[in-house]
């Protein structure tokens, strides 16, 4: 066996406590998230450096003739899920699923321990949060109950190992990598030192053992995953769980993923008996009225590759303040007060002397700009107090000029319409055209705001 050598060197090392950036000197400023104050001295590292090479334990092989079979997808039984992923879990894969306190991580992940158990794999759900009773409840509620689902209530990385030694499970969840720590690494669990040597161990152990590991990560009061950056970099997958406090939908979306695309995003809704799927979840963003009422504009937007049908919802009133209120919910403040200010200078709409109220059904928040047609449309409406088409949507960047601009996937998003009973569009001009019209279904092609209002005259 070849002998290694190196040479050693002590020197002062500096950290910070927000994101593990390390710096051999002090600094009052992270150089990495910027934060002042919290770069701090945590004793001495030694850097090694390797003179010679250690014999080869199992040589390079081609990759034509490496067995891909097993690393194929594995469903989970929650179709959404999959969509994110890519198509399922992969064998050893170890995804980092983040998301604010109580926005459903443990419910979600519990529903598919529950779900990938009764497929007959072993699957052991570690929680560091929670005692094996309060989840055992809380998985009656949720019907996630199954014969080869266990609990484990565990603090310590050591014992949390063990269990994973003596089961050998087919999946491991950890709920959540903050809470576990290891003895043989000084500071509190959570602290970048502690989380670093968690995540190591734990992805160690899912690569040697080919087990698909699914951790769940607090995050910061920025909304950024808390601990090291580091962890972000050693994980197969970062997905992201969003949502509203006050509403029903979840999204998730895939930040990274080494095995498919990270463009598509899953729906969810989240209830008082746990969290389903959403195939089709346009209908929580849309009101349902028999009579067509002014002030409303149904839009398309993109969610990654998914189109979602989302109602915006305007309502005007004489102000009585010298400076009317301007107030939204669900949109940008900023990008309402711009088509506000286009619909009065290049439409003619005057709006001055009135409060504006624009609004978004269900809670969604809508940011793309292909959402800027259907505010103004509808602000318009409220404003001649006409109602638009029931069955019409309408999407388009509307610029400063009043010109409204192409956006992508405009032929998806008629598609979607159309499959949810739509009859009409308004969509911008486009050089490379709507593409493929659907019978009995009518498109308008605009170029400048005033086009689109011209439905109101009419």
């Amino acid at each position: 066996m070849a002998s290694k050598t190196s040479r050693a060197s002590k020197t002062p090392a500096y950290k910070c406590a927000e994101c593990g950036w390390t710096a051999i000197k002090w600094v009052g400023r992270c150089g990495e998230c910027q934060a002042w104050g919290t770069v701090e001295e945590y004793g001495a590292t030694v850097a090694r450096t390797t003179a010679a090479a250690a014999t080869v334990l199992e040589p390079a092989r081609r990759i034509a003739e490496v067995d891909g079979t097993t690393a194929a997808f594995l469903p989970t039984g929650v179709d959404e899920l999959d969509r994110v992923l890519g198509g399922g879990l992969v064998p050893g894969a170890v995804i980092l699923l983040a998301g604010e306190p109580g926005v459903g991580k443990s419910t979600l992940l519990l529903d598919v321990a529950a779900k990938f158990a009764r497929t007959g794999q072993d699957v052991l759900y570690i929680t560091g949060e929670e005692s094996a009773a309060q989840v055992k409840l809380r998985a009656e509620r949720i019907d996630a109950v199954a014969h080869t689902l266990y609990l484990s209530a565990e603090t310590d990385l050591g014992q949390a190992l063990g269990q994973v030694e003596k089961l050998e499970p087919k999946l491991l969840i950890v709920d959540s990598v903050q809470t576990l720590s290891s003895a043989d690494v000084e500071g509190s669990a959570g602290g970048v030192s502690q989380v670093r040597e968690v995540a190591a161990s734990i992805i160690s152990a899912a690569k040697r053992r080919n087990m698909t590991t699914l951790l769940v990560g607090h995050v910061t009061k920025e909304g950024t995953i808390a601990g090291p950056r580091l962890l972000e970099h050693l994980v197969d997958v970062v997905c992201q769980f969003e949502g509203e406090r006050h509403s029903r939908l979840r999204l998730l979306r895939a930040v990274k993923n080494r095995y498919g695309a990270t463009d598509d995003v899953g729906c969810f809704d989240l209830n008082e008996t746990g969290i389903e799927g959403l195939a089709d979840p346009s209908g929580l963003f849309v009101s349902r009225t028999r009579e067509p009422v002014s002030g409303t504009c149904i839009t398309v937007t993109m969610e990654g590759r998914r189109p979602l049908l989302a109602e915006v919802q305007s309502l005007l009133a004489e102000s009585a303040n010298s400076q009317p209120r301007r107030a939204t919910s669900g949109l940008e403040s900023s990008r309402v007060a711009m088509l506000l200010a286009v619909l009065q200078q290049r439409a003619g709409c005057m709006l001055h002397k009135d409060d504006s109220y624009v609004a978004t059904v269900g809670g969604v928040k809508l940011t793309e700009p292909a959402t800027d047609l259907a505010v103004a449309l509808a602000v318009a409406s409220a404003k001649s107090r006409k109602a638009l088409p029931q069955r019409l949507i309408a999407f388009g960047e509307v610029g400063l000029a009043g010109e409204v601009r192409p956006v992508p996937g405009i032929n998806q998003r008629i598609q979607e319409a159309h499959r949810l009973g739509f009859t009409h569009a308004i969509v911008p001009a486009s050089p490379a055209g709507a593409g493929v019209i659907p019978d009995g279904f009518s498109v308008r092609e605009v170029g400048h705001l005033a086009e689109a209002l011209e439905l109101l005259i009419t």
